[in-house]
C-alpha cells in the first residue's frame, strides 16, 4: 500500500466513524482460507470506531452437509421451500457456522453475541406452492442489536428467523442483510462473495448507480452469476430505502474489504444511491486537486499546460466530477458569448475510473449547460482524444482552424500543436 493510499483513507475515517455497516458474509467466503484475513479486516473497521453487524449466510455448508448425509435439500439457499429434515440441518449447520465467526472474532480480540433478533413468518403458498419451513423477514427487533454495538460487541445473526410461537424458519441471508440495514439506517451494506465484482462483457463494472442496476439487471439476467444476482436485487431496494451504498466485495481476496472502502477506485462493485455522485461548478478550494489531477494530462501532451493561477482566473468555467466527495474528474466550458459558441475544454478523468463512462456523463452535462446558455456550437481541440469526441460525443472534425473565434484561433496558431479542431451544432 502506498503513502499516497493512506492519505485517501484518512479522509474517509472521520466520515464512518460511528456509522453501521451491515456485512454480510457468504457461507463459501466463511469456509474460504481468507477468512481470517477478513476478520483482521473487520477488526482494523471495528479499531476505526465504525460499528459492524455481521450476517452469515450457510448454502455452501448445507450443501456439503447434504451431501456427507445424504439429504436431499429441498432449499439451499433460503428462496425455496424447506422441509422439515432440510430446517433440521439448517438448524445445526447455522449453529456450526456462528460458532466458527465466533471463534474467529476471538482470535482478532473481538466480542460478538448471537440473538433471536429477526422475527420471521412462513412465506406461505405461492403459486400452489406450500414453502413449509421457509420464511421471510416480518420485522427486525433492533434493541438487543443496538445495545451490543453500544457495549463494543458485534451483532452475529444467522440465517434463520424466530415467531412469536417459537417455530424456526430457514431466512435468505440477503434478505436479513437488508431488513436489519433498514432498521439500523445502516450507512452501507457489504456483500462479501466468493465473486465481488459485477461485468459487462470483458469490463468489469466498478459503480451502478440505482437505475444502471436495474438496467443492467434486466439486460445481463442470465449472465449473472446465481450467487450475485439476489444481492443486486436487495442493492437496488437498499439504496431506494435509503442506505447510499451497497457493496459486492469478493471476499477470497485478501485486503478487499478495506480496498473497496477506503480507495477511490475500490476493488469491487458498489451500487450508489443518485447522491453519491455529482458534477459540480469548481469552487476556489477545488483549484489544487484540479491542477493535481491534470499533471500527468499534460505531462502526456493530452491538455494544455494550465497553471493554478490561469484555473482560477476562469474557475467560474471549470466544473468537477465527485465520487464519494472526492474529485476525479473535471471539465471546462469556456464561453464566447458574441459569435454564441463555446469551447468544451479540460476534459480529464483520473485513471482509477476509466471505461466507467464518466468522460461521457461530463460531455454531456457541457452540451446542456451550453444549450441552456444559449450557444449554437460547441468546438474542442483534440491532439489524441479526438475519436472519443467523434464517436461517443458526436462531434465532427472541421476543415480547418476558420470556424473557431478570431481570439481562439490566434490562440490555436501561436500553440504550435496542431490539434484538430472539432464542432458539434447545438
Amino acid at each position: 500500500m502506498k503513502v499516497s493510499d493512506l492519505r485517501g483513507i484518512l479522509t474517509y475515517v472521520p466520515r464512518y466513524r460511528m456509522k453501521v455497516f451491515v456485512i454480510a458474509l457468504d457461507g463459501e467466503v466463511i469456509a474460504h482460507d481468507n477468512f481470517s484475513n477478513l476478520l483482521r479486516d473487520i477488526a482494523v473497521l471495528w479499531n476505526l470506531n465504525v460499528r459492524v453487524v455481521l450476517v452469515h449466510g450457510m448454502s455452501h455448508q448445507l450443501k456439503a452437509w447434504a451431501k456427507t448425509h445424504q439429504l436431499n435439500l429441498s432449499n439451499a439457499d433460503g428462496t425455496g421451500p424447506t422441509d422439515e429434515s432440510t430446517l433440521e440441518a439448517a438448524i445445526v449447520v447455522a449453529n456450526r457456522i456462528t460458532h466458527e465467526v465466533m471463534k474467529g472474532l476471538s482470535v482478532v480480540d473481538l466480542r460478538g453475541i448471537s440473538s433471536n433478533s429477526i422475527i420471521a413468518q412462513p412465506v406461505g403458498i405461492l403459486k400452489g406452492k406450500d414453502y413449509q419451513f421457509t420464511g421471510k423477514v416480518e420485522r427486525v427487533e433492533s434493541s438487543v442489536i443496538q445495545e451490543a454495538l453500544k457495549q463494543g460487541t458485534i451483532p452475529v445473526l444467522s440465517p434463520l428467523g424466530f415467531d412469536g410461537e417459537g417455530h424456526t424458519y430457514r431466512v435468505n441471508s440477503d434478505a436479513i442483510a437488508f431488513a436489519v440495514a433498514k432498521e439500523l439506517s445502516a450507512s452501507k451494506i457489504i456483500f462479501v462473495t466468493p465473486q465481488g465484482k459485477l461485468r459487462a462483457g470483458n469490463q468489469i463494472i466498478g459503480q451502478l448507480s440505482v437505475v444502471e442496476a436495474e438496467d443492467f439487471l434486466k439486460a445481463s439476467v442470465s449472465e449473472i452469476p446465481d450467487v450475485l444476482r439476489s444481492k443486486i436485487n436487495y442493492g437496488i431496494r437498499a439504496c431506494k430505502e435509503g442506505i447510499s451504498r451497497v457493496h459486492l466485495v469478493n471476499g477470497t481476496e485478501d485486503e478487499a474489504l478495506l480496498g473497496e472502502i477506503f480507495l477511490n477506485e475500490g476493488t469491487g462493485t458498489m451500487i450508489y444511491a443518485n447522491d453519491y455522485q455529482a458534477i459540480r461548478l469548481a469552487r476556489k478550494q477545488d483549484v489544487p486537486a484540479i491542477h493535481s489531477l491534470i499533471k500527468r494530462a499534460i505531462e502526456n501532451e493530452e491538455l494544455v499546460p494550465r497553471t493554478k493561477t490561469q484555473i482560477t482566473e476562469q474557475l467560474e468555467d471549470y466544473y468537477v466530477f465527485e465520487v464519494d466527495r472526492n474529485i476525479i474528474g473535471c471539465v471546462a466550458l469556456h464561453l464566447y458569448p458574441q459569435e454564441k459558441v463555446g469551447e468544451l475544454a479540460c476534459l480529464y478523468v483520473n485513471s482509477s475510473h476509466e471505461n466507467a463512462g464518466i468522460g461521457q456523463k461530463l460531455m454531456t452535462f457541457i452540451e446542456k449547460e451550453a444549450q441552456r446558455k444559449g450557444l449554437k456550437q460547441l468546438f474542442v481541440l483534440s491532439t489524441q482524444a479526438f475519436t472519443f469526441f467523434q464517436q461517443k460525443g458526436g462531434f465532427a472534425e472541421a476543415k480547418g482552424a476558420e470556424v473557431l473565434p478570431k481570439a481562439r484561433c490566434e490562440k490555436w496558431e501561436q500553440s504550435g500543436r496542431n490539434s484538430k479542431v472539432l464542432v458539434k451544432k447545438l
